[in-house]
Order: C-alpha cells, then sequence, then structure tokens
C-alpha cells in the first residue's frame, strides 16, 4: 500500500473498551482485497509448480473441451 493509502484517516469501532471493527476508505477496502488476491494466486502458482508438468497433444485438449 502506498503512504497517501496508509495515512488516510481510519474510524474504530469500539465495543466494551475494545476495538472490533474499522471504517476505512473504499479505495483502501479495494486494495487490501486486490493484495489478498495476489497472495492466493501466489500460493496456487507455487502449488501449481510443485506438480510435474504434463503435456498432451493439442488436438486431444480441443477434443475434450469442444463442448464448452
Amino acid at each position: 500500500m502506498t503512504n497517501a493509502t496508509i495515512d488516510r484517516p481510519k474510524e474504530l469501532i469500539v465495543k466494551n473498551g475494545k476495538p472490533v471493527g474499522v471504517i476505512l476508505p473504499i479505495e483502501v477496502y479495494k486494495e487490501m482485497l486486490e493484495r489478498l488476491e495476489d497472495i492466493e494466486d501466489l500460493k496456487v502458482l507455487r502449488a501449481m509448480r510443485q506438480k510435474p508438468l504434463q503435456f498432451r497433444r493439442f488436438e486431444d485438449f480441443l477434443q475434450e473441451h469442444k463442448n464448452v
């Protein structure tokens, strides 16, 4: 996140003297979601790289996916 994003005002929601939530600008929320998606994508990529590569003929692939 950029410093401009981090420095934006945020409001804490407090219940019984303890923070239970936060209100933040939608831009900050969207950027957080994007970063979380990037992290998940990297996890999937790492898992895929652990498996051996399997190749098949392009014609076989087309045959399997012609109804899609």
